[in-house]
């Protein structure tokens, strides 16, 4: 039988430059086929050529061994082709149920049948989320179960997932690959992007491998494993760098002094009496399940959101008790806080890589009709650039041209322009390939090693004991169980967070 859908020679060139080339692509009937390789290897710029979202430079798409050509991402839809993108496409102030059915809708419509439908559709995929909720009040693990959603319901014949389970939780893993599983019996085709490559081996049929724009490897994920794809990826055996020695068999840090100071910190019911420190030299990690409070904890520290006024506990740094209510002062104190959310927290996508820079390194000096030098502007994105390793064309690239993971390298960047003394690192890795997972890793090694406080947050165990000099375990808006690096292991910290 032909494949369902076909990809020849497929080339798309930005300002001249290759974003894929000559890429060939081929996705059978009911079949679940991954995508994998690193952060600018072309994986979302192939799936959006395929959604109507972008249209080739040259090449042509087959579609049951017919020509076609979208336009539009509607004449992919019309044609059966739904895509779930990377960073969400919701619209905020509508509800869920009202997300869920917009295009769809009926000519005449009573809300109360609409959240009725929409309750009993999330239900059926074991999504718990609330349909008159509206989506903006929604956490990312929520809103990428809207759009997984929205997706599934249109009853395409080929879905596109770009990172579906980034923001989920392990429970939420299982039911979506599930749900998965139910769309290939009948008779769905699915094309998933994953940077977790346990993910794609597990679960997919067959995966192809995509490295600077260039198709490398496709091939039965039976006859693959995590060390070949690895090394189809990057052109080299990464096993050692990632995540490779465990606390036990390498250094920890000595703390040096004590930066920050928390005690009896609360904010509603998401924060509550929680108290720790955070140490000079070292890496802090906090490790909690969805819910526990560890982003609010971070952004109160920060001044992104305000604690309790009363009886809202207390926070020192340096000593010097301090009460951020907004970030401003916060970051001419030296605390600096890297979200978890790059599309709508990290940076001004239509801007430049440089304009980005340039504005945190302003916010620094104070006065806000201080004079862009636009020597000063290049200057700090080459430097940035090649010190983060982004790919990019130059630092007039505006960040929605890069790649998800270059755009994190981008907000990563923003923060240590700043010069910070507690640097809050908030899911650094998210949406991160392999490759650049190392690179982050070394870089916020060097910063602990450089005598700076850091704290990261993360939801992947091996992460937080690999990079932790400490971990402290969140639970219900405190922090209930701290422990040295040779102390943690994955089964001590997960039963401190569940139990």
């Amino acid at each position: 039988m032909s494949p369902v859908l076909e990809m020849r020679a497929i080339t798309k060139e930005y300002r001249g430059v290759a974003a894929v080339k000559q890429v060939s692509f081929t996705l059978e009937s009911s079949e679940i086929h991954a995508l994998v390789g690193e952060n600018g290897a072309g994986k979302s710029t192939l799936t959006k050529i395929i959604a109507g979202a972008v249209m080739p430079t040259s090449g042509t798409v087959l579609l049951d061994g017919k020509p076609v050509a979208f336009n539009v991402p509607k004449d992919a839809l019309n044609a059966g082709i739904a895509m779930v993108y990377q960073e969400n496409s919701l619209v905020p102030a509508l509800t869920v149920a009202q997300n869920i059915f917009l295009g769809k809708e009926q000519f005449f419509n009573r809300m109360r049948g609409i959240n009725i439908a929409a309750q009993q559709f999330l239900q059926s995929l074991n999504f718990g989320v609330d349909p008159t909720a509206s989506v903006g009040s929604l956490g990312a693990a929520q809103r990428q179960m809207v759009e997984i959603a929205r997706a599934v319901r249109q009853k395409a014949r080929i879905i596109i997932f770009d990172e579906p389970t980034a923001s989920l939780t392990p429970e939420e893993k299982f039911h979506f690959f599930s749900l998965m599983k139910r769309l290939k019996q009948s008779g769905v085709s699915i094309i998933f992007i994953s940077h977790a490559l346990e993910e794609a081996l597990q679960n997919a049929d067959r995966i192809t491998v995509l490295r600077d724009g260039q198709h490398v490897l496709t091939d039965s994920a039976a006859n693959l494993d995590r060390a070949a794809v690895i090394r189809a990826m990057v052109g080299r055996n990464l096993s050692g760098e990632i995540y490779g020695v465990h606390a036990a068999g390498r250094t920890v840090r000595k703390r040096g002094r004590k930066v920050l100071s928390v005690q009896n910190l609360s904010m509603g019911s998401l924060v509550r009496n929680t108290s720790f420190s955070v140490y000079a030299g070292q890496v802090t990690g906090m490790f909690g399940l969805i819910g526990s409070g560890r982003t609010e904890t971070a952004k109160i520290i920060a001044g992104v959101v305000k604690r309790d006024l009363f009886h809202g506990g207390e926070v020192k740094l340096d000593s010097r008790p301090v009460r951020y209510r907004v970030p401003q002062p916060a970051v001419r104190d030296g605390i600096v806080y890297v979200t978890e959310d790059r599309k709508i927290e990290g940076f001004f996508e239509t801007m430049s890589i440089g304009g980005n820079l340039n504005i945190c390194a302003m916010a620094t000096k104070g006065g806000i009709f201080s004079l862009v030098n636009m020597a000063e502007l290049r200057r700090l994105a080459k430097k940035w650039i090649a010190a983060m390793k982004i790919r990019a064309i130059n630092g007039d690239a505006r960040v929605i041209e890069l790649s998800g993971g270059n755009q994190q390298k981008v907000v990563i960047a923003k923060s240590l322009v700043q010069t910070p003394k507690l640097i809050i690192f908030d899911e650094p890795t998210r949406g991160v390939d392999v490759g650049a997972i190392a690179e982050i890793h070394q870089f916020i090694n060097q910063l602990a090693d450089d005598g700076m406080a850091v704290v990261v947050i993360s939801s992947y165990l091996p992460e937080i004991i690999n990079l932790s000099d400490r971990i402290l375990v969140t639970r219900q808006g405190r922090v209930v169980e701290e422990f040295t690096a040779r102390e943690a292991s994955e089964e001590r910290i997960m039963y401190a967070a569940v139990h």
